[in-house]
């Protein structure tokens, strides 16, 4: 039995079922995450849970690294078998509970979902806090310091990077010049937070699955919907919507990480090896982010810089100073005052001791 328990891997997750699920998995952790890793002459055999199925960062970038580059840049010390999220036999609201367990050696959270336990965690990604992408960067860089303490601290988790999806958007059938034009719309949501934000501007927020966006749009079961500019256009939002707005509501920020124990247990020279390679894939990601978003812009409006997408006829909406001022209202009275509530007086402390002097924003006060 033993034997059998020390030779699990992700592909076998699927079958827990059948032995006792959560049960099981906990001998699972208890006999894995104290189990060496491979001697100096064999060949390092790592399970990964990476992001959403179908999707370019998957596509394009996690699943090629894993399966091509890692066991170039490690002499073919490390081989992986690694598989998208939806397909892990994982839901993704335990990936980093696993990670925790050592049931998962490595794997890609995705903040959204993890901050249904942990809200905490997705501090860097409220909805307007980052309303292009530069602000998504200086966010991650100034949060990153809280987020690998956080993770170590209380779940024993090694954070190795932190990965973007492209910017989410408000796509709307009607004209709008601005925030300020949404009121008593039914738009399109998927998460906590931008329910919130849309019922702060006077809308009214309806949970709608992607792939239900564009009927709905289509019968006016929502007028507007929050989604990202370029997965919009692949689904055809640019057939029943007119105007897009430039400014990002939320991005879909994750982080990739490793069970810590694991992790220290690699050989030195391998952890060596690892961490510039996925270094490299964080920066691919996020340039690759960025193109899409832009990419995403471009094919909805029909312009020629379109890219791997379907030209439409929309009218890009721009920022304005009144939509700025807005913005950080909204943040202020609203968005990280829900975000305390559910997180409590410690995220409270440990925003205001870092992100005020990149946002402008205080935890606990109102807006002018």
């Amino acid at each position: 039995m033993l034997s059998w328990i020390a030779s699990f891997r992700l592909k076998d997750f699927t079958e827990l079922s059948r032995f006792g699920g959560i049960i099981l998995m906990i001998v699972l952790a208890s006999v894995s995450a104290g189990r060496p890793v491979a001697a100096q002459s064999e060949v390092i055999e790592v399970d990964v849970i990476g992001g959403l199925a179908g999707v370019s960062q998957y596509n394009r970038f996690e699943e090629p690294f894993w399966s091509t580059t890692v066991p170039l840049i490690t002499g073919g010390r490390v081989h992986a078998h690694v598989v998208p999220s939806e397909r892990s036999g994982v839901r993704g609201q335990d990936v980093l509970q696993l990670l925790r367990l050592g049931v998962v050696s490595f794997g890609n959270v995705l903040l959204a979902l993890a901050a249904s336990e942990e809200p905490e965690l997705n501090g860097i990604d409220l909805p307007l806090l980052n309303p292009d992408i530069q602000h998504l960067r200086q966010t991650v860089e100034t949060w990153r310091p809280r987020l690998t303490a956080l993770l170590e601290e209380r779940y024993g988790v090694k954070l190795l990077a932190i990965y973007t999806y492209p910017a989410q958007v408000m796509f709307c059938r009607d004209a709008f010049s601005g925030l300020s034009d949404l009121a008593g719309r039914r738009i399109r949501t998927s998460s906590v937070g931008q329910s919130e934000l849309v019922a702060a501007l006077g809308g009214i927020p309806v949970v709608i699955p992607f792939s239900e966006i564009v009927p709905a749009m289509r019968r006016g079961v929502v007028q507007c919907a929050i989604t990202g500019s370029k997965s919009g256009n692949s689904v055809g939002l640019h057939e029943v919507s007119t105007h897009i707005s430039r400014l990002g509501i939320s991005w879909g920020v994750s982080i990739f990480a490793a069970n810590l124990a694991y992790w220290e247990a690699l050989p030195a020279e391998v952890r060596q090896q690892l961490v510039p390679g996925i270094e490299r894939l964080q920066q691919d990601i996020w340039a690759a982010s960025d193109q899409e978003t832009r990419d995403g812009f471009s094919c909805n409006a029909g312009h020629a810089t379109c890219v791997g997408g379907r030209p439409g006829n929309m009218i890009i909406v721009d920022e304005n100073a009144q939509d700025n001022v807005r913005r950080v209202r909204l943040l202020t009275d609203t968005v990280v005052r829900n975000w305390v509530k559910r997180c409590g007086i410690e995220c409270e402390r440990n925003w205001n001791a870092l992100m005020p002097a990149a946002t402008g924003i205080r935890a606990g006060e109102t807006g002018p």
